[in-house]
């Protein structure tokens, strides 16, 4: 028998195997520079991240001397040491890709990234013109001494930490120079030469006019350094009265929260580094040296640079058929059947985004409800609501206000849609609202009828050209009565537990997925056709996890696409040798979550298809207001299904993970498979647009 701590993998280790992943597209010579660089920096978002919430995390239970083990059997203090050295490793991939690869291939492109000793006369001298001009009132140098206490240092922030001598005195003295986060970190020097881009970056222009910020003092030294705080906060918000003000107090406890990791360059300042660890209370542990310079965790001046020859083949969504028609009546075409919108294939704007726009303007509508867990500044839908709202009709919106990261924009949304008069609630006490739900109430003749969107992404116009998900708009009865009924638990005090349709979490989610699971078990073990295929950001969950290993035993082909992290282990004879594990990381952020149940037909697309908000993670699960829906329309589920196998079979974005957790990259075997999968789709998506016959649908 299998020892229950070796039924499953580590979560921290598979988010960090994930980034590596991340970061091999920064290394794949078959994707364009800039775009290289991009996934750079998308990585080193991912382990700011990473450290604020996991690592952050492992280090207040150490700290508080929580004895919690995961799954796997380890302590916190355990994973902490399994966790530095893999990063250490990280950082020397990085290394090794920007001074051998990047960097080089940049320059024969065109584009340098300067030091002050690469620079001409003429270049210096604007340098020097710019700094007088645009940087030095804006600099704030902040001096240690009796007089002076330690500043207080912002998560995320770059400093110079510098070392002062008056003269013809020994004493060291310290200083710290916040750089503002309102400069890029690379500057573009002006010139005239067609085909050449050069850069310099702010941190090299201050370093070399310290003698401007402290005249007559003797420079002895500089260190740039940045520092990563703790965003696991943890707050009894139990009987909270107002938990918009305990959100903005979370907001501003996280930017001066416990140091997790203090970066600085190579070569450092002993004086200063030990100064710094003194003063921020940090261990050698806590103590990471980025191999190049720390301006180059930030490349974002050079990733937008106007080269469309360095980056992909731009993609413009395309309208779905059915909604080609401008002036068709949307409400009208949905009552006359469901549609499936797939992201970023098919466009947000023309789709939800006019949903909810047509719905603020149209005079029948009555009433319109939606989540809000993230959404972008100058949002259409907002803006909508908000007009909605003065026209009268009655607004509700649901703003999740702990979606981590995005607090703050959504504090400013919530207020903005209050003043005009749209009813917004924060939702229940003790649960993240993660679920995507936009309700329209329209009185159409002598009856109200309800139409819905529920999706898998969040209500965000950027991230929906740049992120997978799925979309249902229906008006059928029998889901839009139980998205009515959502509404009522997450306004009021509906304790409903009997949904039919959908799948409800906390309430009913858990347990009828696993009730399915284990139905293709006994689908199995009895001669019926069975299958299960998931596609989810990340799977953890030790319950779901339990049941696909016993659906594997009884002979049930299960595969799942998990583009981030799995702690089930696939493969393992005798446990899971009928499951495959496969992660998929492209052009776009495979973001939807599908779910696929043979349910014993023997024709596949006759199964059970569903999707929404959440992945099979016990937050999703027990900790979310979470909804996933079943598509039962015909062409709904030939679209789901098509994207699934376009998914399954592809050659070239795809990752086979293995029983230990390790992660091998799929070759194409010829020509014919160098296409990857989401380029199919999106040339699938265009085709169905172009070949789609629209009905006469005005009313």
């Amino acid at each position: 028998m299998i020892p229950s701590t070796q039924l499953f993998l580590n979560r921290e280790i598979g988010l960090l195997k994930f980034n590596k992943r991340v970061l091999f597209q920064a290394r794949d010579e078959r994707n364009p520079l800039l775009e290289r660089l991009r996934f750079l920096n998308i990585f080193q978002s991912n382990m700011d991240e990473f450290f604020m919430k996991r690592v952050g995390g492992l280090q207040r239970q150490f700290y508080a001397r929580l004895s919690t083990v995961s799954p796997d059997g380890l302590t916190p203090e355990d994973q902490l040491k399994l966790i530095r050295p893999q990063v250490l490793a990280l950082n020397e991939d990085i290394r090794q890709l920007l001074i051998g690869e990047l960097l080089p291939l940049l320059k024969q492109n065109g584009v340098s990234t300067l030091s002050w000793s690469d620079l001409n006369d003429s270049e210096r001298d604007w340098a020097r013109q710019f700094f007088r001009d645009r940087i030095f009132s804006v600099l704030t140098p902040m001096a240690v001494d009796p007089g002076h206490p330690f500043p207080l240092i912002s998560n995320l922030s770059t400093s110079l930490a510098v070392s002062l001598q008056v003269p013809n005195e020994e004493d060291l003295l310290f200083a710290r120079i916040k750089i503002p986060d309102l400069f890029p970190a690379w500057v573009r020097i002006p010139n005239t030469d067609p085909g050449v881009e050069r850069f310099i970056s702010i941190l090299e222009i201050v370093r070399h006019h310290l003698d401007q910020l402290f005249p007559r003092m003797q420079v002895v030294n500089v260190m740039p350094f940045r520092v990563t705080r703790n965003a696991d906060i943890e707050s009894d918000n139990e009987g909270v009265e107002d938990l918009l003000e305990l959100i903005e107090e979370e907001v501003k406890q996280r930017k001066f929260a416990e140091v997790v990791r203090l970066e600085h360059g190579p070569n450092p300042d002993p004086w200063l580094l030990d100064f710094l660890m003194d003063e921020l209370d940090l261990t050698p542990e806590d103590i990471y040296e980025y191999p190049v310079p720390l301006e180059y965790k930030n490349l974002g001046a050079i990733v937008n640079l106007n080269m469309p020859q360095l980056k992909f083949k731009p993609w413009t969504p395309v309208t779905m058929g059915q909604l080609n028609d401008e002036s068709a009546n949307i409400f009208g075409v949905i009552r006359s059947s469901d549609l499936i919108v797939h992201l970023p294939y098919e466009s947000f704007s023309t789709s939800v985004e006019r949903f909810i726009v047509t719905a603020a303007s149209d005079p029948a509508v009555v009433a319109i409800k939606m989540t809000l867990y993230r959404t972008n500044e100058e949002s259409p839908i907002v803006n909508a609501l908000i007009r909605a709202a003065e026209m009268g009709k009655q607004v509700v919106c649901l703003v999740e206000l702990k979606a981590r990261f995005d607090e703050e924009r959504n504090i400013y949304w919530a207020q903005a849609m209050e003043k005009a008069g749209v009813h917004v609630v924060y939702g229940i006490v003790g649960l993240k609202t993660h679920a995507k739900l936009a309700l329209v109430v329209r009185r159409e003749r002598d009856e109200f009828r309800s139409y819905v969107h529920i999706g898998t992404g969040n209500y965000h116009s950027h991230t929906a050209r740049l992120y997978t998900d799925f979309g249902l708009f229906t008006a059928k009865s029998e889901i839009t009565s139980e998205v009515v009924e959502i509404f009522h638990y997450l306004t009021g005090r509906s304790l409903k537990t009997d949904y039919s349709q959908l799948l409800v979490a906390p309430i009913n989610m858990k347990s009828r997925f696993i009730e399915m699971i284990r139905q293709e078990a006994d689908n199995a073990k009895a001669g019926l056709p069975s299958g299960i295929i998931a596609k989810c950001n990340s799977l953890e969950e030790k319950g779901v996890i339990e049941a696909l290993y016993e659906a594997s035993q009884a002979g049930v082909p299960i595969q799942l696409i998990v583009r981030g992290f799995s702690c089930l282990r696939p493969g393992v004879p005798g446990l899971s040798e009928n499951i495959r594990v496969t992660s998929i990381v492209g052009q776009f952020l495979e973001h939807s979550r599908v779910f696929y149940f043979r349910s014993g037909k023997s024709n596949e697309l006759e199964g059970r298809f569903f999707f929404g908000s959440a992945d099979w993670m016990a937050r999703n699960l027990l900790g979310r207001v979470e909804v996933v829906t079943p598509v039962d329309d015909k062409m709904g589920r030939e679209k789901i299904w098509e994207a699934l196998q376009t998914m399954l079979s592809d050659r070239r974005q795809t990752w086979d993970m293995d029983g230990d957790g390790a992660y091998k990259l799929r070759m194409p075997a010829d020509a014919g498979e160098e296409v990857p999968a989401q380029e199919l789709l999106a040339e699938k998506a265009r085709q169905k647009s172009l070949l789609f016959k629209p009905v006469d649908l005005k009313n």
